[in-house]
């Protein structure tokens, strides 16, 4: 997930960072400004579209109008993740179409119940956060791996995990059942976002 703060105090755009994650394995980008207009949130996203091959997705979080626009723009636009004050999924659905991705955080088995019901056909939920993140404020309250876990058996939907993930969690993360790790700092902050990305796919595909 990006982050363009992240990125700046690392003297880097967000396409650039983007760029050399995915040279170092990253294989689904979602870009994630929760601070900027829409304009701005719009042209990040076609610049991160530009910059991407064709074989990593590309999700807007948050953003459906977003989406829609990059869309209609022409950009390669693979999904939109949501929040649970955001859209609802059903909704989501009706405007993206059928064959966009539609991911939903979760955090309760409550949640994860409702992700799986709703008929907006959730493609897979992000569970967290896993970890004390600085990057989302109003984040709940942390579940470990062992908390992770525990949810990701309660649901048939794939799991993401997501917040505050470290190199050293990814092993463990995949072990209890995660089909995917969203990192934000420990990329975007790195000296060398695709050494830091080429570590975590590696740890990723040593888990397997």
């Amino acid at each position: 997930m990006t982050d363009s703060a992240l990125a700046a105090s690392r003297g880097r755009d967000v396409a650039g960072t983007v760029a050399e994650a995915v040279a170092g394995g990253v294989t689904t980008v979602q870009v994630r400004e929760k601070d900027l207009p829409a304009a701005r949130f719009l042209e990040t996203v076609l610049a991160v579209s530009r910059a991407l091959p064709d074989d990593v997705a590309l999700i807007v979080n948050d953003r459906v109008d977003v989406f829609l626009a990059a869309r209609a723009a022409g950009a390669r636009v693979t999904g939109v993740h949501v929040g649970q004050s955001d859209l609802p999924p059903s909704l989501v659905r009706r405007l993206v179409g059928e064959g966009a991705v539609i991911g939903v955080s979760a955090a309760t088995p409550a949640e994860l119940a409702a992700a799986a019901a709703d008929p907006g056909r959730v493609d897979y939920v992000g569970v967290g956060v896993v970890r004390q993140t600085a990057t989302k404020t109003d984040a709940p309250p942390p579940l470990g791996v062992a908390g992770f876990a525990e949810l990701a058996r309660s649901t048939q939907l794939p799991t993401v995990a997501i917040g505050g993930i470290r190199l050293a969690d990814v092993a463990p993360l995949r072990a209890a059942g995660a089909a995917g790790a969203a990192v934000v700092s420990g990329i975007c902050a790195a000296e060398d976002p695709r050494r830091a990305a080429a570590e975590f796919a590696a740890a990723w595909g040593g888990a397997a």
